[in-house]
This record gives structure tokens, C-alpha cells and sequence, in this order.
């Protein structure tokens, strides 16, 4: 099968992913498609190929070099995004790009404009896939998925290309920062690997975020509102006091490449209790704490001012900046460059606004730099994939083997 109906078979599986289940996967279409691609790797010719029960997918290509070579991985992710539907996915080839806008959806009148996302000019003449506008596309990371499936079909098909061993990891729930939660890297048994999950091709990442997760929860009084003086304490009020506290250039929208940030994630509330949640970034460690102090710091006075216990804080952290764990073994990132140059692919170095399973696997022992997906406009109904850029996905792990 080739990459690109593999990938379109892909996406119309439903792997949404969602973090209020408590479950592994945390969604029942994760391990559906999970045992779909089981029985698909055995059927191209994969070795050990195992899914457990909490739908962590692996298998093996045994080595055919006679010279001793290391063991790599290659990881991608199963699940979507939960910041857009992913479900009925209908995807469209749009033919030789021609650089205008493009109508997602005439019905609704849905159009992905250059004006707001230029980076697709970049695309012109190429075929791209996209959505029907209505939910995201599911090239994070189920383009990932193809280019690692798809290469290993290519390979099982052209034993004269020399490859050390190489083993398949598939995780579920990596949207939801729980992809490694039950990833046995020992198991697994690679001397390093590559997750393939990063955007635009040529993305290539070895640092990223540290990330935590904040939960605070604001507590009220809720009395009949004509008779509320000097009894009601409006909780909503008093956590969008608490909010506009954070500096407000340092969000999202605002930040970029290195600069940190805090995000508000949702917040849902009445007048007698309102939960605020949001999510902690910066690659910087030491910063990365003092802003958990700032928000511990702000909750403590928004009680001196309310009453104690008005407001609780409970920040977890989700993972760290792999830098420091990739750095003393260079060579992975330096062999993932040489590759795609060879692949004729000019390799974009960058730091990750976010995370990877690879994050976590590497300070388990695992090394696990970043590698494009090849897709624009993630968890969007404006995500896009040009098909030129998922085939040099596939041939950046081709290489990557036949070079170690």
C-alpha cells in the first residue's frame, strides 16, 4: 500500500483522546485502531508484534546486516487531539496547490485562508491533504504512523538495504501527556529512537518544554443576591481576579521559540465554586519553577485578601526538557541530520513548543529526538498535509537505518 492511502486509512479511524476518563487508552476507537494496526504489521511481515491491554503497540524488523549495528526505535502516536473533532474525519486531496485560498466547506462557508496561514504558500504546486472544515485532519501523528509502517513494508520488500535491528512503539494518549504513563522502555530494547510527531518537514527537535498542569479551585459563598452585602463571595469573580493577575503578555499568543508561558485552559465555575486550569511552560527549568512559585505565590494572596482556604493550588509536572538527556549522546541528532540530507531535506533544528512521548522516554533511558510528521495547522480544522512531505518522512527513516 502506498503512504498515502495508508494515511487516508488512518484517519478515518476515530482515536480522539480524552483526559476525564481515568482510563488506558483513555478512549475505546485508541485500542480499536490499535488492533487494526496489530493485525496489519503481522501481515507485512513484522516480528514479537504485541498490544497489551492498555493498547501500547510494538513489534520488531530483525536486523539482515552482517555487521553489528544499534537497535533504533521509532515511535508515533495513536490518538488525536481532543481541541477538534475527530471524528468522520473526510479528507480531500487538493491537486497542485495553486497558492489561493481554499474552500474547505461550501456549505458553511469554511475557508482556509492564506491571509491567516501563509506557511501554506510554502506548498504551492504540491498535492495537499485536508479537511472538510469540520474537524482536524489527524497527521498528529497518524502520519507519523504511515511513514513508520510504510518504511518497514519498504524494507521487508528490498532485503539487499542493510538495517540493524529495528523496533515499533505505538502509544496511546500522547495529547493528553500521558503517552509514556506505561511504555516499558526496556521492553522496548532500543539503544536510542525517534518519535516521529513534529509539524512542517524538516522539523527536527531535541528540546522542549517543561510542562506542568495547575488545578485551582476557588471557593464562594452564595447568598440571595439583595441580600448579599458583606455575605456573597462571588468565586467566579474572585478567580477572574486571580487570572488577570498573570502577566498577560506571557501567554500563548503572545510568546514564541524560547519564551515560556502560562495558559488558561478552561474554567468553569459558579458563584459558590469555580475551577481554573492551566497548563505551565518554559524550557528554562529554573524559570519553569519560578512560575509555579508566581501561581502558588498569587493563590496565597488572593486568600489573605478573601480568607484562608478561599483558594487551593495543585500543580502537577508533566515532563521536562529533554536536552539534557540528549545532549551527551549528540550523535542521534547528528545521525537524524545527515539523514535527511541525504533524503534532500533541509533539516529546521528548533525547540519544541510542547511536548512528545520522546520527552519522558528519555530521561527513562530511552534518547528520543523529534522528527517531522510533515503536517501544518495541528489540532485545527485547518490542519493540512502535503503528501511531499509525508513521503520524505518515510524516507528520513530509511535513511536513518541504512546511515547507523
Amino acid at each position: 500500500m502506498n503512504i498515502t492511502d495508508r494515511f487516508l486509512q488512518y484517519v478515518s479511524h476515530c482515536t480522539t483522546s480524552d483526559e476525564n476518563t481515568g482510563l488506558t487508552p483513555s478512549t475505546p476507537g485508541q485500542m480499536e485502531f490499535a488492533k487494526v494496526l496489530h493485525d496489519e504489521l503481522i501481515a507485512i511481515g513484522l516480528q514479537d508484534v504485541d498490544l497489551d491491554s492498555n493498547g501500547y503497540l510494538m513489534a520488531t524488523l530483525p536486523a539482515n546486516s552482517p555487521q553489528a549495528k544499534p537497535t533504533i526505535g521509532f515511535i508515533a502516536h495513536m490518538d488525536t487531539s481532543p481541541d477538534a473533532s475527530g471524528k468522520h474525519v473526510q479528507p480531500r486531496i487538493v491537486h497542485a496547490y495553486d497558492g489561493q485560498d481554499i474552500l474547505l466547506n461550501a456549505e458553511e462557508n469554511i475557508v482556509l485562508e492564506t491571509a491567516k496561514y501563509p506557511e501554506i504558500l510554502n506548498y504551492r504546486g504540491q498535492d495537499i491533504i485536508v479537511t472538510n472544515g469540520k474537524t482536524l485532519l489527524g497527521a498528529d501523528d497518524k502520519a507519523g504512523l504511515a511513514q513508520i509502517v510504510t518504511a518497514c513494508e519498504y524494507l521487508i520488500a528490498h532485503p539487499e538495504i542493510q538495517h540493524g535491528t529495528i523496533r515499533i512503539g505505538f502509544t496511546p494518549d500522547e495529547e493528553i501527556g500521558c503517552g509514556a504513563d506505561h511504555f516499558d522502555v526496556k521492553k522496548f530494547g532500543a539503544d536510542f529512537a525517534y518519535t516521529m510527531d513534529g509539524g512542517a518537514v524538516g522539523e527536527l527537535e531535541f528540546e522542549n518544554f517543561n510542562a506542568a498542569a495547575a488545578k485551582i479551585t476557588v471557593h464562594g459563598v452564595n447568598v440571595h443576591p439583595g441580600y448579599g452585602y458583606h455575605k456573597m463571595q462571588n468565586s467566579m469573580r474572585i478567580a477572574y481576579q486571580l487570572a488577570v493577575m498573570l502577566p498577560r503578555w506571557e501567554t500563548p499568543e503572545h510568546t514564541q521559540d524560547y519564551e515560556g508561558f502560562y495558559h488558561l485552559t478552561s474554567m468553569e465555575g459558579t458563584v459558590e465554586q469555580t475551577v481554573l486550569t492551566y497548563i505551565i511552560r518554559d524550557h528554562d527549568r529554573a524559570r519553569f519553577e519560578s512560575r509555579k512559585r508566581e501561581l502558588e505565590h498569587l493563590v496565597r494572596k488572593v486568600n489573605r485578601e478573601y480568607g484562608e482556604g478561599t483558594c487551593e493550588i495543585a500543580i502537577r509536572d508533566q515532563y521536562y526538557n529533554m536536552r539534557e538527556k540528549i545532549e551527551p549522546v549528540m550523535y542521534v541528532v547528528d545521525l537524524a541530520k545527515q539523514a535527511m540530507i541525504e533524503a534532500g531535506v533541509t533539516p529546521q533544528v528548533k525547540p519544541i513548543r510542547g511536548g512528545t512521548d520522546g520527552a519522558r522516554l528519555s530521561f527513562e533511558g530511552l534518547p528520543c529526538p523529534n522528527i517531522f510528521a510533515g503536517g501544518e495547522n495541528f489540532h485545527s480544522r485547518f490542519e493540512y498535509l502535503p503528501i511531499p512531505s509525508l513521503e520524505k518522512g518515510m524516507e528520513v527513516i530509511l535513511k536513518i537505518v541504512q546511515l547507523a
